[in-house]
């Protein structure tokens, strides 16, 4: 069995591209319209993985989620990749900076997405 993955993303059409992508590999996947839901799915579903976009409608963005869900050992810990059109090198440090495993720019191809999955297995 793959992982449990939660995508977090205000963006239908990304989600749905997201999800088409990883139904390949054999993973449960869940999706979250914003932070706030998506912290509420991560309290209900422990994914293995937090796919996330930066900036989202809400009180938090996934900045906050990300870094909230890594102070967080109630919420098990799961790796977080940012999804983000946020490129500029401080973008990136900020990201890493909240906790983030990897940092993935949009528009990024499936198969980087996977690779990057792949990468943060034990």
């Amino acid at each position: 069995m793959g992982k449990r993955i939660l995508i977090v993303e205000d963006h239908a059409d990304i989600r749905r591209l997201i999800r088409m992508t990883l139904e390949f590999e054999d993973h449960e996947i869940h999706e979250a319209a914003n932070a706030d839901e998506g912290l509420a799915q991560v309290r209900l579903v422990r994914p293995d993985l937090l796919l996330l976009d930066v900036v989202m409608p809400g009180s938090m963005d996934g900045l906050d989620l990300c870094r909230l869900v890594k102070s967080d050992p109630t919420l098990g810990q799961p790796s977080v990749i940012l999804l983000t059109a946020r490129g500029q090198s401080q973008d990136v440090e900020v990201g890493m900076g909240a906790g983030a495993n990897a940092y993935l720019l949009k528009p990024f191809s499936p198969l980087k997405l996977i690779e990057t999955i792949n990468s943060l297995e034990d």
